[in-house]
């Protein structure tokens, strides 16, 4: 058996004026460096090696994964001013086709956009924003080829198929078109730090570089954005980070205008605006922690003037809205299920879609149109294909429009799903959503995936995966774990699992995987845990905590070295994070921050089996953290333990691009699990 790779140590001193610490691993942190890249590929080969007796297996799981996949499809169309819009794929191919048709669905289709031909010859392809002209004639869009997020802006004629001859680089990826269809707003990219904090306008067919600045934001906390309005008669400017908001606008007919302040920033004041008539809507969380809605006139946006329209409520989160002429569409969070409220504005009658699982996620989809009574949703459940519907609000019927079809003789009536609270160990119930096939005990024998996020008040639905059937129909059972700093239970589970009270996140997780080893739903020697990104940070933080309670823990580009992160500004994205995590040029913080940061707390002891991935491009968790982490853990622990890193030497934070590569990240982590529990073929 080949050795694993040993990175040399070379200790630098991080000082800061709160204590010294020393870094054996720094100089992983330079992506060009050839004994950086030697140290990569060597744990790459060693993966390779390692994972040797489940090669076959892992093919077989990536063509298992793939057989459920209809391989030519076609999204449901969505009507935008007069043409119908979907995304359709062919047989064999990695890459969607952007099509429409003008008017009526029988109509001769027209080709947008086909990314298969654009994406020939690079290793990495994503088309970021899409957004087309008021007359109907220029494509805006975006691609990224490198994936790192920062986006090429160009433009397509729609009746000759010709490109324009600019290109606008280092963008975020979305364009907005003014009522002229000729001006183009952007957000542009500080290319070290990744940060969007500059609005452009850009005429069409002329230089990028006489764009006019719009707006730039100087505040390296907020990150800025642009938007129009589902009416089409404004542009909006948001600026935004964890904690406040500030929206500017101007009208779509008058792209020269100047910008006018919707309502200054205020400190922890979140809000976001929309238009219909002559008024402004506002969803805002002053003095409303799970948020409400009000409205002002467009004439006069001074907070005196808001009135209220829905109040706001302790137990129900107000997550977003959808205008229409005769109704107002509410998408709700109560006990952390997602709800869909129709309310009519003629009289206020109001009734809520009903869905019939104990666990699942519903979303508001595609609705660029104002006078409809229909309303097009998603639905799914861990046992439900995504499906798309279109309701009518008015007969208050729903039509299923397409199911996602999942082939190789998938049954949900095959799978049970149930929810459960686990205690955490203050008392507080973390709520659960848990899959398996009909048939498993709960006597402890089977093995279990556990997985959980946790960070930016983003919630984690009980969605459908094709790939995990792969998992279930080998007797796993698969959990979801609902814990503080999502906002599955409102604002204030979000609050409870940021900044000082980070740990919750982790204790709760732990506490929910002792719950399902007491409740047999497995055992330890069977349990595995999985967090990427964010939730890469909590598996770094569990195996720390309680490394006896998993047999095998996957941690997908994991931010782990959070204390040298958020000391060094220079990093991607860093000062936007001082909202999550707290700021560790503060000795609170410091302090905080460094009693969890995994890299830190890394100590002589047993950990589980780990398979950390990462990829060389990053642009969120960049490549070196988690090479790092991997380096320290080889040198540290104690137990002869896998401790397996993998390193896409052509991917970033999201993973390899095209449906079926990204397929081998998934078939890679199951064939690691399978392998740890004898499972060779």
């Amino acid at each position: 058996m080949m050795n694993p790779p040993i990175a040399a140590r070379k200790p630098k001193l991080l000082t800061s004026p709160f204590g010294t610490r020393t870094d054996d691993y720094y100089w992983l942190n330079q992506p060009e460096d050839p004994e950086v890249l030697t140290y990569l590929r060597a744990e790459n080969a060693y993966f390779e090696q390692q994972m040797a007796p489940v090669k076959d297996l892992q093919e077989s799981l990536f063509q298992e994964i793939k057989g459920r996949i209809q391989e030519r499809d076609e999204s449901v169309p969505y009507r935008d001013n007069g043409y119908y819009y979907y995304v359709r794929y062919e047989e064999g191919s990695e890459y969607p086709i952007y099509c429409r048709k003008p008017g009526s669905l029988t109509a001769p289709e027209q080709v947008l956009l086909n990314a298969n031909e654009l994406a020939a010859g690079k290793a990495y392809y994503h088309i970021g924003g899409f957004e087309v002209s008021d007359n109907n004639e220029v494509l805006a869009y975006s691609e990224d080829v490198v994936s790192r997020r920062l986006y090429t802006l160009r433009f397509r004629n729609l009746v000759t198929g010709e490109l324009y001859p600019e290109q606008i680089l280092n963008t975020s990826g979305n364009a907005v078109w003014a009522t002229d269809n000729q001006t183009v707003f952007y957000t542009k990219k500080d290319e070290a730090t990744l940060l969007d904090y500059q609005v452009y306008r850009h005429a069409l067919g002329t230089d990028p570089a006489t764009d006019v600045l719009v707006y730039e934001e100087t505040d390296n906390t907020f990150y800025t954005g642009v938007s129009r309005s589902k009416s089409r008669e404004f542009i909006f400017v948001h600026m935004g980070s964890t904690m406040s908001a500030e929206v500017r606008y101007l009208p779509a007919a008058a792209p020269t205008a100047g910008l006018q302040i919707f309502l200054a920033r205020e400190e922890d004041h979140l809000y976001e605006v929309e238009h219909f008539g002559f008024d402004f809507y506002v969803l805002s969380n002053a003095g409303a922690p799970n948020f409400r809605l009000l409205k002002t006139p467009v004439t006069d946006t001074a907070k005196a003037c808001w009135q209220e329209v829905i109040p706001h409520r302790a137990d129900v989160f107000l997550e977003n809205m959808e205008l229409f002429r005769d109704y107002l569409v509410l998408g709700e969070r109560q006990e952390g299920l997602l709800r869909l409220r129709v309310i009519r504005w003629q009289d206020g009658t109001e009734h809520y879609l009903n869905f019939g699982e104990p666990t699942y996620t519903a979303f508001i989809g595609m609705n660029p149109e104002f006078d409809t009574p229909v309303l097009r949703y998603g639905y799914s459940s861990l046992t439900t294909p995504t499906s798309t519907y279109d309701y009518d609000m008015a007969a208050q019927t729903k039509q299923l429009l397409k199911e996602q079809v999942v082939l190789g003789g998938f049954r949900k009536e095959d799978y049970v799903t149930e929810r459960a609270y686990a205690p955490a160990a203050d008392g507080t119930q973390i709520p659960l959503s848990i899959v398996y096939r009909k048939g498993f005990k709960k006597d402890g024998s089977a093995p279990l995936l556990q997985y959980a996020y946790g960070s930016y008040g983003l919630s984690m639905d009980a969605a459908f995966s094709s790939a995990r059937l792969s998992l279930l129909d080998r007797g796993f059972a698969y959990v979801i774990c609902h814990i503080r700093g999502g906002q599955e239970l409102g604002r204030q589970w979000y609050e409870n699992g940021k900044k000082l009270k980070k740990k919750n996140t982790f204790t709760d997780f732990t506490d929910c995987s002792k719950f399902l080893i007491d409740q047999k739903y497995t055992s330890a020697s069977k349990l595995f845990a999985m967090g990427g990104s964010a939730g890469g940070l909590l598996m770094g933080a569990i195996v720390n905590l309680h490394p006896e309670y998993y047999k095998g823990v996957v941690a997908a580009v994991p931010f782990v070295d959070v204390v040298t992160t958020m000391l060094d500004e220079s990093i991607p994205l860093t000062t936007g994070e001082y909202d999550e995590w707290g700021n560790p040029n503060q000795k609170e913080f410091y302090d905080y921050m460094l009693s969890y940061s995994p890299y830190d707390q890394v100590k002589a002891q047993a950990y589980p089996n780990m398979l950390v991935t990462t990829g060389l491009h990053d642009s969120q968790v960049q490549y070196f953290e988690p090479a790092k982490w991997v380096a320290k853990l080889r040198a540290t622990k104690t137990d002869n333990n896998l401790l397996l890193l993998h390193t896409d030497m052509a991917a970033g934070h999201g993973g390899a691009s095209g449906r079926f590569k990204s397929l081998h990240d998934t078939a890679r982590q199951f064939a690691f699990m399978l392998m740890l529990l004898g499972v060779k073929s």
